[in-house]
């Protein structure tokens, strides 16, 4: 039987106009749950601008969230340039204002065992990963915070902001086949932590979104290329059934709304209880090289490494 499915694409908990004549942020928000995220804010009156560096993206971003009737604009960055973050937030907020939220979805990730991954492999994944999450943050930290100063001496104070970082399961867990991914994931849950508590006080909350299964036409080849990806995948969660995009945008818009005002540190796992589950009897074990159909290590000067 399993978990029941979701209201249909559309439906929503929050009510209409919970983020109008706000402003939103969404790194890497072209496509997949990114895209799905800023739809949903989108339907609930924000103006969203989409960061990504891929143009293509850009505009498939704007496009759907532009569909639900809202304003969307695009901008491209590389989120691992702390100044280019700089410009593209300069830009955002010439065209439609201080953004109120900002959610860090871009990410750079790719199936590879620990021993055949190059500097460059791990340099770029932890590069997006970590050190773009943090870049945003602290561009989106710095404004907020000098608005509130600049708004002491009169009222209303600004209202605050919030931040939410997207990560990942194996953060806690591990990740064989993702050592990159996941040790970045892992700094972004310990980043969450940290940054809601030294800017509470500036009005400033900050969470972390954990998405378990969900498929989505956006899958990057090397994630596609997993053996039996796709495969049996709703039997592989205890839920019976794998999460749609839109879910992950109503989580997204919940944590951001005045309803999860007292929520900030906190990391929520949409997955169904995925992540939670052990078997009385653990299948065999199979080394990740096995799973990815690849050959012995071959420790070869001129041997190809993932780069």
């Amino acid at each position: 039987m399993g978990l029941p499915e979701p209201p249909e694409i559309g439906a929503s908990a929050l009510p209409l106009g919970t983020f109008e004549g706000q402003s939103v942020i969404v790194t890497g928000g072209g496509t997949g749950l990114g895209k799905a995220i800023a739809v949903e804010f989108g339907r609930l009156g924000a103006r969203v601008a989409i960061l990504s560096r891929d143009e293509e993206h850009r505009a498939a971003g704007v496009s759907a969230v532009e569909a639900t009737g809202a304003t969307a604009v695009g901008f491209g960055v590389d989120i691992r340039d702390p100044a280019a973050v700089a410009n593209a937030f300069d830009l955002v907020v010439a065209e439609l204002g201080l953004p109120t939220v900002l959610v860090n979805n871009a990410a750079g990730n790719f199936p590879v065992p620990a021993e055949d991954m190059s500097p460059n492999a791990w340099r770029t994944v932890t590069d997006i990963v970590l050190n773009g999450t943090f870049y945003c943050s602290r561009e989106f930290g710095r404004r907020h915070i000098t608005a509130l100063a600049a708004s002491a001496a009169s009222a209303p104070a600004t209202s605050g902001g919030n931040i939410i970082n997207i990560g990942a399961a194996y953060a806690w867990t591990g990740g064989p086949g993702f050592a990159h991914s996941a040790a970045a994931k892992a700094g972004v849950k310990n980043l969450t932590e940290s940054l809601a508590v030294e800017w509470g006080p500036y009005g400033i909350r900050v969470n972390c979104l954990v998405p378990g299964l969900f498929p989505h036409d956006d899958e990057t080849a090397n994630i596609r290329s997993v053996p039996d990806r796709r495969k049996s995948e709703a039997k592989r969660c205890p839920a019976h059934r794998v999460g749609q995009p839109h879910e992950l945008g109503w989580a997204a818009t919940f944590l951001a709304s005045p309803y999860a005002s007292f929520i900030s540190g906190h990391t929520l796992v949409v997955d169904g209880a995925n992540w939670q589950r052990r078997a009385m009897l653990m299948p065999e074990f199979v080394p990740i090289r096995e799973q990815m159909g690849r050959g012995p290590f071959d420790p070869s000067p001129t041997r190809k490494v993932q780069s």
